[in-house]
């Protein structure tokens, strides 16, 4: 299923900006459970509820993603039209509301995406789903990744997988995100990710230095004072090292597939691995952008993405 790039929208950029803001989203009927952590946190999750015999996706979000994110509602809304089950995972902090304890999510949060999982299949199964499904885009799909290497024979609690333009090296992906037109994107994470720090402060006075925090122009210097410490790394340096998912792609045993397109601007296509286990579906399409892949002659659409990621899990766990 080869991704036919529009030839009104070219190059990386634009693909990644015009899907993201431009082209309308679907709507989505979504039910809110909030679900308390092992360490006394919570995190929502937003539902959409399809028939019990068919099968149950969930999508854990990009960096400041939500389930109102261009690529969660085009999803949702696809397998809501097949009738299927979902769920879309907000991260801590994510979902509208500051969480409670002294941290955030990251790249390399295979523990986290190991407890929601471990209680979302037994909640999908009991509810009658068939085949259970994990996707994961961005941040997300690098976590998930993590997971699924991390845990090996483990992680056969789900059926298939998809990982869509993950930052399978963050190291590469960092020091593209710092660098010419792409600090645009960094720009835009940090405008949300500041004024979630500074209430973070309020709840924990110290936790980290505020005036560094605030002074960050990249993800570089905002990871090292933030991310990395709050999450048990030593510096931006061992967290993109030990977190990025390249790392385990040897070790997945799920049918997996890993879709980035080779015109990414948060990963050059020099950094994209070209090995895996057999397990494992590298697909490298030339164009597509950052979570972008729309199709269609002008305003486009976004189902591109969203019949791909089902072909394939079908496909897979057929």
């Amino acid at each position: 299923m080869n991704y036919p790039a529009p030839c009104w929208l070219p190059g990386g950029h634009l693909q990644t900006i015009y899907p993201a803001k431009c082209i309308s989203k679907p709507e989505v009927s979504y039910r809110r459970e909030r679900w308390d952590t092992p360490d006394g946190d919570f995190i929502d999750l937003d539902f959409v509820d399809g028939r019990k015999d068919l099968p149950f996706i969930v999508l854990f979000h990009g960096l400041e993603g939500s389930s109102n994110s261009h690529y969660a509602r085009a999803l949702m809304a696809h397998i809501s039209s097949l009738g299927w089950s979902g769920a879309v995972v907000h991260f801590r902090g994510c979902s509208g509301e500051l969480n409670r304890a002294p941290r955030f999510y990251h790249s390399g949060d295979a523990p986290e995406i190991n407890w929601i999982l471990r209680r979302l299949v037994p909640y999908a199964r009991t509810r009658g789903a068939g085949k259970f499904y994990a996707t994961g885009v961005s941040l997300g799909a690098n976590a998930l990744l993590r997971w699924l290497g991390e845990s090996q024979h483990q992680a056969e609690i789900v059926d298939a997988a998809c990982a869509v333009s993950a930052p399978l090296d963050l190291a590469g992906g960092g020091g593209a995100l710092s660098r010419g037109f792409n600090m645009i994107y960094t720009r835009v994470f940090l405008e949300t990710l500041k004024p979630k720090c500074v209430a973070k402060l309020a709840q924990f006075p110290g936790l980290f230095n505020r005036d560094a925090m605030l002074q960050s122009r990249d993800l570089y210097a905002f990871d090292n004072i933030v991310t990395a410490p709050l999450h048990g790394y030593l510096s931006t340096e061992d967290y993109w090292h030990r977190a990025s998912a390249k790392h385990v792609l040897k070790d997945i045993t799920v049918p997996t597939l890993v879709l980035n397109a080779r015109n990414d601007p948060f990963l050059p296509a020099k950094y994209l691995p070209s090995k895996a286990s057999d397990k494992v579906t590298l697909e490298y399409p030339a164009h597509g952008g950052h979570v972008g892949f729309a199709v269609g002659s002008i305003p486009g659409k976004l189902n591109w993405l969203p019949q791909r990621m089902v072909r394939f899990l079908e496909g897979s766990a057929a």
